[in-house]
């Protein structure tokens, strides 16, 4: 099960499991002691973050977000999640989409999740994504400038031929089109402490 931490009295859930892929603590508490935690974590030195912030850390460690990279159409071989599916699971199946995740595994996939370096503007969600002779091959799911990397990536569904490292491709970004690649992700290596052993 499930336990609760105590925060000066208060019932908490601590987690390490995160949105952004920062090393790092999530904690969830009842929405009317929020201000409460939120200062005592001010006055120990924490600081502010808003959403633009999460999100570039979240594209520099390549994570999917719901409705983005993820929702109902998009397999988890799409989206090079099978890792997260144990190799016993994918074999003998039992599970919701079990049959759509081995006839992917056995068969391929059309189009596959990758990162994107873009030179010129950022590209954002729904950009379209182009050969570099002009013939449409995928779209933008989430796009920032990397403050880390002092460029602009993008995480993009192109079709499988255009998905390996290295490939290059071009986005429409505000009716013109910027050089791009294919970038393996994350596009910034996390740093999680591990406990020696």
């Amino acid at each position: 099960g499930i336990n609760a931490e105590y925060m000066g009295g208060i019932p908490c859930y601590v987690t390490r499991c995160g949105y952004t892929g920062e090393d790092g603590f999530e904690v969830a508490m009842p929405n009317d002691k929020a201000t409460t935690i939120a200062s005592a974590f001010l006055e120990k030195g924490a600081q502010l973050a808003g959403l633009g912030a999460r999100d570039s850390l979240r594209l520099e460690a390549g994570l999917c977000l719901y409705g983005h990279e993820l929702d109902e159409t998009i397999s988890p071989i799409e989206a090079n999640l099978q890792w997260l599916i144990i190799k016993s699971r994918r074999e003998q199946g039992g599970f919701i989409g079990a049959q759509r995740v081995q006839n992917e595994l056995k068969n391929g996939v059309s189009r596959k999740r990758v990162g994107l370096t873009i030179q010129g503007a950022p590209a954002r969600e729904n950009a379209k994504v182009f050969t570099p002779e002009g013939a449409e091959i995928g779209k933008i799911t989430s796009g920032t400038h990397s403050p880390v990397l002092r460029k602009n990536v993008a995480i993009a569904y192109v079709t499988t031929p255009f998905s390996k490292n290295g490939s290059k491709v071009n986005v429409e970004v505000r009716g013109k089109m910027q050089s791009a690649e294919v970038t393996a992700l994350p596009f910034v290596t996390t740093n999680y402490y591990r406990a020696p052993k």
